[in-house]
């Protein structure tokens, strides 16, 4: 696979540089948290930006665009993380960043979408000291970018529309049935596996921002469209329900 560049390699590259051009204008701190979360962004017009312009200019502004009708502070969190990963002034854009999330958590929570919720958690993985905040962030990621690969498969390969066979379903309750590597099939409707996964979850919710993301991705992913929630529709023993 390819390499990851370094530090010395993105000082050096000009692609970089121009992706910083003008950051400065756009790096003051916000002076009123309390203040952005009341005040809406204009416009009526969403649309979700998808990868990202090299000009920090054009980017920023299609990003505003992807939060109209939403609170100011939602704009700002995603624009902290857009000049993280440009690398400007990391060291204090993060100091903000997670200041930001140790006061706003809870609301960040509630309106940031899982895209979004990611990308903290990206940020939390990437720059933060504490190695244990570092693995509990990635977790939410590797989480989250789990269910994109399978769902992606799953409308690649026109499966989105499948029935559920339910004799497969009643095999599953008497039988084996083996995967790869050691792995057998779910006991679909009765398994214990993603409560005993949730218990071992439990502790990490716990854990400040990150632990409030984490759990916040968790639970959206038990009623959104994922195999979480499909698994959820056919199980059947209350006391090895994960949700």
């Amino acid at each position: 696979m390819p390499r990851r560049k370094s530090g010395f390699e993105r000082f050096f590259s000009f692609n970089q540089h121009r992706k910083r051009w003008r950051a400065a204008r756009h790096a003051s701190p916000a002076e009123d948290l309390e203040a952005l979360k009341a005040r809406l962004i204009e416009g009526d017009d969403v649309q979700q930006t998808r990868g990202a312009e090299k000009s920090l200019e054009l980017h920023l502004s299609n990003l505003r665009r992807e939060f109209s009708g939403e609170p100011e502070i939602v704009y700002y969190h995603a624009k902290l993380i857009v000049l993280i990963r440009r690398e400007f002034r990391v060291e204090e854009k993060y100091v903000q960043f997670k200041d930001l999330w140790q006061r706003q958590g809870e609301f960040l929570c509630s309106k940031l979408n899982i895209r979004w919720l990611v990308s903290a958690c990206d940020t939390f993985a990437d720059h933060d000291p504490d190695p244990a905040l570092r693995n509990a962030a990635l977790l939410g990621s590797v989480l989250v970018n789990t269910v994109k690969v399978y769902e992606s498969e799953r409308l690649i390969t026109n499966s989105t529309d499948n029935p559920v066979d339910e004799d497969k379903v009643e095999h599953l309750q008497t039988k084996l049935v083996p995967l790869f590597e050691g792995l057998s099939c779910f006991t679909v409707g009765t398994d214990d596996t993603l409560r005993n996964m949730r218990w071992r979850l439990e502790p990490l919710f716990a854990e400040g921002p990150v632990g409030k993301i984490l759990k916040t991705v968790y639970d959206r992913l038990q009623v959104n469209d994922t195999a979480f929630a499909r698994l959820r529709e056919l199980h059947r023993r209350d006391k090895t329900g994960w949700w």
